[in-house]
């Protein structure tokens, strides 16, 4: 969304997403055709894959694929390696990456975290940690255990999810971009329910029918950690200032 504002912005992609070999695998093989889609929607002005596999989530952690190495498994130094080369062709000045718990405790984005550190030391870059309050999951979470609408993402595991508000850094207002933002998840058809077969495929299909004012209620403020940087003064507002 920098983009509509005059900056570029490149996406970058650890996996394809793909579970199994990328040429024998047909239940997704639009994955990275619908993020580049989803890219189109946003203004991103390019998208770059780091070639590794999607290490899934749960408790089981499946072999390599026999073509490419799942993420997770992956020599976070090389991955780093890979990411710095993309930042220095593009002059990078910024770096979003994920929180330390990757989310959800999602084990591609958690190494997303250490991967994204070890980036920013290789480069200088300035890097954010995209996250959210924890204290707005625990709510979540709590909210929703009547409904059973989430399997496995209960009160407990909500409390290792996000950051604690007095060590958020930054609140950005993205209301104005809600549309697009909800077009661009829509692009990810095959994360959907009925398409996924996920139970929390639900919540995407959801998302993706929501009116705009309620979507943009409830996904319309983005938050960040900046590590090395003291919070408690107030929120900034820019990511890049």
């Amino acid at each position: 969304m920098l983009a509509a504002e005059g900056h570029r912005v490149v996406l970058v992609v650890a996996t394809d997403g793909i579970m199994g070999p990328a040429d024998s695998v047909s239940q997704h093989p639009s994955r990275l055709e619908e993020l580049r889609a989803s890219a189109r929607v946003l203004g991103a002005a390019r998208v770059a894959h780091l070639g590794y596999a999607d290490s899934g989530y749960g408790s089981e952690f499946y072999p390599d694929p026999p073509d490419r190495q799942r993420f997770a498994r992956a020599d976070a130094n090389e991955a780093a390696g890979k990411l710095a080369a993309i930042l220095r062709e593009e002059n990078a000045d910024l770096l979003l990456s994920y929180d330390q718990a990757g989310g959800y405790g999602h084990r591609d984005h958690v190494q997303v975290h250490h991967v994204g550190l070890l980036t920013a030391k290789m480069t200088g870059v300035r890097v954010l940690e995209a996250t959210r309050p924890r204290e707005q999951a625990v709510a979540i979470s709590r909210a929703q255990r009547p409904l059973r609408f989430i399997v496995g993402f209960d009160v407990a595991a909500a409390r290792g999810f996000g950051t604690p508000r007095s060590q958020l850094t930054h609140r950005v207002d993205v209301r104005g971009y809600a549309a697009q933002k909800q077009a661009a998840l829509a692009a990810h058809a095959s994360q959907a329910w009925p398409a996924s077969g996920a139970r929390a495929g639900r919540i995407f299909w959801l998302l993706a029918r929501l009116p705009i004012p309620i979507f943009a209620l409830l996904l319309g403020t983005e938050w960040f950690a900046e590590p090395g940087v003291a919070a408690g003064s107030g929120y900034r507002s820019d990511v890049l200032n």
